[in-house]
This record gives C-alpha cells, sequence and structure tokens, in this order.
C-alpha cells in the first residue's frame, strides 16, 4: 500500500470523522433549542440556560434575557445563586471526611461537636454521621425558624426571610441548636433540614481545622478548575435577578452561617464543570457521595442528593437547587456519562418540577433511538394483554429491584402487587393479565415503573401514547 494512498485515507477519515462530529453537535444544539422554547413558554421565565456534558463534550446554550425588555442574555460567565446545588460539595466534603477516616457514618455526630448538645438524641438514639447526609436526620429543616414567616406567602415573604436571615449569627445558631427537639427516631423517616448542612459544615471545620469555604476551594474548586464559583462576589461581579411566578423582581439570598445548604454563586461554565467532575467513575469520593447508604430498594439520597434512583437511562441523580427568584438542576446520568444542568430565572410553585421535566425530555432526546414507529410496551393474544419492558443492556441490572405497571386502570399505583412485573431473563420483564380485567373499548394509559419510584419516560418512537402516556386498548 502506497503512502499516496495512506495519506489520503487518512485524510478522508479526518473529514468523515469531522463531518460526523458537526453532525451530532447540530442534533445536540437542536435538542436544545427546541427543549428551551418548551421551557421558557411553560415555566414563563425570562431566561433560561442549558448547559450539557456527553461524553466528555460540552454544550451550552441560553435563551431569553435576565430582565424583560433589556436585551441582557445570559452568557457561560453569568453569576446564578444555584441554592441546594451547594449540597452536593458539602456532600463531597463530607464523603471524603468518611473515606479518609477523619469520621465515621456510624458515629453520633456530636462526637465532632464542641458542646453535648443532649437534645440531639430520640429516646436515647443520636442522630449519626449518615442520618446527616441522607436526610434522615429528624433535624429541623433549618435555623433560623422561619416557619411564622412561611404561613403568609405572598410577593413580600421572600423580603421577610432575607431580613431574618441578614440578623442570624453563629452565636445565635449555636444557642438555637441547644433548643431544637427531634420527633423521631434519627435514621428512619426522610426530612429535608437545611440544618444538617449546617452541621456538617461545622464538623467538617472541626475536623479538618480549616473553614468550610477554603475545603470547597481545595477539595473541589481547584481541581475541577471551577474559577467562577464562590459563596461572595466582587464589586465589579454581577449576580443574574430573578423573578416569583408573578414576574416581581426578588432579592437575592442573605447567609451569616456557612452557607453550606445553598449560598454558593456560579456560572454555567462552572456548572459544567462541576457535571464533568460528578461524572468520573475513577474519582471514589464522588462515587461515595452517590452509594446506596441506606441499601433502600427504592431510591436514596446518597450525599445530600435530593434522590438518585434507577431508570431506562440508568443511575440518575439529581439535585434542585431553588433561590428566591431562580431554579438550578443539576443531575447526572453517570452509566450514560450525561450531565444536565438548567438554571431558570423565576421561581413559582411548579417551576421546579417544569425544569425537571425537561432534563427527562433531554436526556430522551439524547438516547438513541429507533426511527421506526412501533406500538411500544405491550402484546395481545387471544386472551389476555402481556405487558413487557427491556432494560437496556449496557446499563447495571443490579440496579433493578421491580418494574411495575402503573396506569388509569390502578389508579396509577406503582405499588400495587397485583401488577408488579416478573423478570424473564436478559433485563425482560413481563406482566400478563386477562383482558377480561378491562372494559372493552376503552383507552388504557399507563407507565412503567423502576424500583416503584422510577417512573419511565415514553419513547418518543412509539405509536401507542396520548397525554405523555403509553396507551391500549381491549377490542
Amino acid at each position: 500500500m502506497s503512502k499516496t494512498f495512506l495519506f489520503l485515507f487518512s485524510i478522508i477519515s479526518t473529514a468523515i470523522f469531522a463531518q460526523q462530529k458537526n453532525n451530532l453537535d447540530k442534533n445536540i444544539y437542536t435538542i436544545l433549542d427546541n427543549n428551551a422554547d418548551k421551557l421558557l413558554k411553560k415555566s414563563k421565565a425570562y431566561s433560561v440556560s442549558i448547559g450539557i456534558v456527553k461524553d466528555g463534550r460540552v454544550y451550552t446554550k441560553h435563551y431569553g434575557e435576565i430582565d424583560k425588555g433589556k436585551a441582557n442574555k445570559a452568557n457561560n460567565n453569568t453569576y446564578f445563586e444555584i441554592a441546594s446545588v451547594t449540597k452536593i460539595m458539602t456532600g463531597y466534603l463530607m464523603a471524603k471526611a468518611v473515606l479518609e477516616k477523619k469520621i465515621h457514618s456510624e458515629d453520633d455526630i456530636r462526637k465532632y461537636l464542641n458542646d453535648p448538645y443532649p437534645n440531639l438524641e430520640y429516646q436515647n438514639i443520636p442522630v449519626r454521621i449518615k442520618d446527616l447526609v441522607s436526610f434522615t436526620s429528624a433535624l429541623d429543616r433549618e435555623l433560623p425558624d422561619n416557619s411564622e414567616i412561611k404561613k403568609v406567602h405572598d410577593d413580600s415573604i421572600c423580603f421577610r426571610l432575607k431580613k431574618m436571615d441578614e440578623n442570624y449569627s453563629k452565636q445565635q445558631f449555636f444557642e438555637d441548636l441547644k433548643t431544637v427537639k427531634l420527633d423521631t427516631v434519627p435514621g428512619i423517616k426522610f426530612k429535608y433540614s437545611n440544618l444538617s448542612l449546617e452541621l456538617s459544615a461545622v464538623i467538617l471545620e472541626n475536623v479538618y481545622h480549616k473553614s468550610y469555604e477554603t475545603l470547597l476551594k481545595e477539595n473541589i474548586f481547584i481541581p475541577a478548575k471551577m474559577t467562577s464559583t464562590k459563596m461572595n462576589l466582587g464589586e465589579k461581579e454581577v449576580l443574574a435577578n430573578g423573578y416569583n411566578g408573578n414576574h416581581v423582581l426578588m432579592p437575592h439570598l442573605s447567609n451569616n452561617l456557612w452557607g453550606s445548604e445553598g449560598y454558593l454563586k456560579s456560572t454555567m461554565a462552572d456548572l459544567t464543570r462541576l457535571l464533568s467532575f460528578e461524572l468520573d467513575l475513577k474519582n471514589k469520593i464522588v462515587q461515595e457521595t452517590q452509594r446506596n447508604i441506606s441499601n433502600s430498594d427504592q431510591h436514596w439520597y446518597g450525599y445530600f442528593w435530593d434522590g438518585i434512583l434507577a431508570t431506562e437511562n440508568g443511575k440518575f441523580c439529581h439535585k434542585h437547587g431553588g433561590a428566591f427568584g431562580t431554579n438550578t438542576y443539576f443531575t447526572v446520568y453517570p452509566e450514560l456519562n450525561l450531565g444536565i444542568s438548567i438554571v431558570v430565572n423565576i421561581s413559582d410553585k411548579e417551576t421546579g418540577w417544569e425544569v425537571l421535566t425537561t432534563v427527562w425530555d433531554i436526556a430522551e432526546d439524547l438516547r438513541e433511538k429507533q426511527t421506526e414507529k412501533t406500538i411500544y410496551g405491550y402484546r395481545m393474544t387471544k386472551d389476555n394483554i402481556i405487558f413487557s419492558y427491556t432494560h437496556n443492556k449496557k446499563l447495571d441490572a443490579k440496579l433493578i429491584k421491580s418494574v411495575s405497571v402503573a396506569g388509569s386502570f390502578n389508579d396509577w399505583n406503582p405499588q400495587n402487587n397485583a401488577y408488579q412485573m416478573v423478570a424473564k431473563g436478559s433485563g425482560t420483564y413481563e406482566l400478563k393479565l386477562p383482558k377480561s380485567q378491562f372494559e372493552k373499548g376503552n383507552t388504557n394509559e399507563f407507565k412503567f415503573v423502576i424500583n416503584k419510584v422510577g417512573w419511565t419516560t415514553t419513547p418518543k418512537n412509539a405509536l401507542n401514547t396520548e397525554n405523555g402516556n403509553l396507551t391500549f386498548k381491549i377490542d
């Protein structure tokens, strides 16, 4: 084979690869455009920013404007309040301390506090480190106690909450901590607690003898090259505005404590770097943060995630960050080497759900598809309907503990034992039911649910769909 031929072959191969890569990039940006347009409409946000990391490649795009009529579109360097997304970074530091044996997951948290706090137990059972990081500590939601303010929900509530936080100190925190009363045994019941995060920061500072902020910089920001993530911005750095559901300009968050529950500001450039950081399968600390600490057969929380569960796209880790006027979703699918982060500058009752469903839609759009339209999810015999779900063989089958059918015919209840599917091998699950169980002529809607909590997305190549669900009809 001549050198000339090899040279030409190399040029042609490189050109073909480049074209394929360009086509892939165009397809991904089209997916972003389509989903951002839908999200802008349904959330009524002024601004939507999306970042994706897929197989190591980064895609970002920004839509709308921060303030209506000002044409100030966000970019990769725009600072947003990422609120509770801060928690997964606190979780990373806690996981690091566990792996380094600075703390032990079974230990009473009071071992790492400076005062005894006899109140931090229930029926002589203490709060352990693993209870703290998995939202099962039984601790109050937060200090200061803002429950009275939250009883009156109007356009001024966020301003009242901000004022309370502005006037609250670390000294008051430790004084109030002595009055906290647990209402149940720790380690049993989920209870979202910002107090758990601030206590984690105290513990981290006590065992490392460094400030919480220094620990963030040394262990996450520097290794992940996150140069634009910080607690407090400089004089010339501007934080993006956010709005409530009535499009009233909202205040920014205040915090005189450690800020470990949700005070960080970041940019989409840094959020995608954090996505890459969380997708590193070789990082033992990351893997610890995503571990099923509670050995749950359904979903779990890892270290301060909102939830980790098995889906048709594999393990799915998600964290919602809600500021007064901004919503951020930070999500990773480690088995797909996919991370998605979305920021919208509006905060309303349904905003978090609207952003999360957009994440799912993007993930579904990015999944390799069959172009041929087909009936999906069931087949008929003379007397029976046979539901069938097959899990992707490239994904970890060990995460699948059960698959159920939930639909209009069983009150959408994935816990119903009569609708649990039977494993048939090779990742396939089936359920046979008599046709006589269903009324003739009715359109029945249904979905598959993994581990009774992971509702699968309806494939876009399915012919039998309605209202975003799968359907069947008994003739």
